[in-house]
């Protein structure tokens, strides 16, 4: 078989299997891939709903959700009556029915507050005939923010910025939001009741739970004010989690305060939702692309996690063994993987979860042959910086001395934007419009 040869074409192979990926994921084609019109009825899948003499409107965010608002104006029309969806910066595209708000990512601001609440504004008076679109798709948690009584946008901020940093997954930082919000955890169903709702979603989370994605807004909660004050415990954050959030969460798990909506609730009985979009879709179409470069591929987890300095450590030994024994796959070969690794913060730089494993994986590979790491997030950011990823090989590390460079230290200090800016070697999509996780690809010339 042949295929590319070279770190140089591996590396450039990489970028067009990355491609494919954001491709399969492109937010206007997964839409009309689930949804369409035929005369008073919306058709979802399998599902009709009757437009009948309702309202339309639709509200929503997310970073892909003004393309996915793009493609519900297209199948709609001036079927709609109105619509807000709140978009990161950078991510708006001109609407014709449906005003697009932008807002800060991944620390929500007054921007947020304010789209938030003009969403909240045009659900008082829903009557059982209307319809409410809801788009959900990935930094919906920040970019919803509606904090409840007794606790301010900037204390919210605080808290944002301490769990970011301290390690917790996904699903844990949510628990927590969840329970300061006035909108999250099946709030946004309650608020929209007595409509009835369809939620379209591009997932974002592993194993794509729907309480999960963006907070579940839509969807029953299954986690609680208790579960909420264990992650703050677990990872030793109470100390920088602001008094007033503190308070109002063990007032909760006291049964002071009413829980998040949960499974059986009213409001969720005419709550329908679609997965329109997800990363293993966007894998798949990667795995195609790699074998039509003439790469062995392999997709192997959309469910990769962990701490991206120790999950790297683990491709890297895939990597290392498939230039050493052919296995799991002869060479040249790709292996995919999707999912979100996590970075405990300890050092003063500055990074993101890909650029950090890929800073790790070089190290692990320093020395070895036509071998090429590359992890990037589909939504083109990574952390609080404006690269979607970071790309290394076995010349990394040689090249990085060459300049003055010390991966050892970039790594301490979580700074491996700094060393992978040094080299050339970020990667820059600019705002993809959409967001199904991350893309990692490890490949062996």
């Amino acid at each position: 078989m042949s295929g590319p040869r070279g770190t140089g074409k591996l590396r450039k192979a990489a970028g067009e299997i990355f491609q494919a990926a954001l491709d399969a994921a492109n937010p206007r084609i997964a839409i009309h891939r689930h949804v369409r019109r035929e005369g008073e009825n919306l058709l979802v899948d399998r599902a009709v709903y009757d437009l009948g003499p309702g309202r339309v409107v639709v509200v929503g965010a997310g970073k892909a959700c003004a393309a996915m608002a793009a493609a519900v104006e297209e199948v709609l029309g001036d079927r709609i009556r109105d619509g807000v969806v709140v978009v990161k910066d950078g991510y708006a595209l001109p609407l014709r029915r449906i005003r697009v708000a932008q807002a800060g990512h991944p620390v929500p601001d007054a921007r947020g507050v304010e789209g938030t609440s003009a969403i909240l504004g045009l659900l008082t008076e829903t009557r059982p005939e209307d319809l409410v679109i809801v788009l959900i798709s990935g930094g919906g948690s920040a970019l919803l923010p509606a904090p409840v009584a007794g606790i301010d946008l900037i204390e919210k901020q605080a808290m944002t910025r301490a769990l970011l940093a301290c390690g917790a997954t996904i699903e844990e930082i949510n628990a927590v939001r969840k329970h300061c919000s006035r909108i999250k955890g099946g709030q946004l169903a309650r608020a929209l009741f007595p409509a009835r709702s369809l939620t379209l979603i591009l997932s974002d989370v592993i194993g794509d739970p729907l309480d999960a994605i963006a907070s579940g807004p839509t969807v029953p909660d299954t986690t609680t004010y208790g579960e909420a004050l264990e992650v703050l415990r677990r990872y030793r954050v109470e100390d920088r989690i602001p008094v007033s959030i503190l308070r109002h969460l063990e007032r909760g798990a006291r049964g002071e305060i009413p829980e998040t909506p949960k499974a059986g609730d009213p409001c969720f009985a005419t709550a329908h939702h679609c997965i329109v979009g997800n990363n293993f879709q966007s894998l798949l179409a990667a795995r195609d692309r790699a074998a039509r470069l003439g790469f062995q591929a392999l997709l192997l987890t959309t469910a990769l996690k962990g701490e991206s300095r120790e999950v790297a450590k683990v491709l890297a030994a895939l990597l290392l063994e498939m230039r050493r024994s052919g296995h799991p796959l002869s060479p040249p070969a790709c292996l995919l993987l999707g999912g979100e690794t996590t970075v405990t913060v300890r050092g003063k730089g500055k990074g993101g979860r890909s650029q950090e494993l890929v800073l790790a994986g070089a190290i692990a590979i320093a020395g070895g042959r036509d071998l090429v790491i590359w992890s990037a997030g589909t939504d083109g950011t990574d952390g609080p910086t404006d690269a979607a990823g970071a790309v290394a090989d076995g010349d990394t590390w040689a090249r990085a001395k060459e300049v003055g460079l010390d991966p050892l230290r970039a790594l301490e200090e979580n700074d491996a934007y700094h060393f992978f800016e040094g080299l050339g070697d970020l990667i820059k999509t600019g705002p993809t419009l959409t967001n199904v996780m991350d893309v990692i690809l490890l490949l062996a010339g």
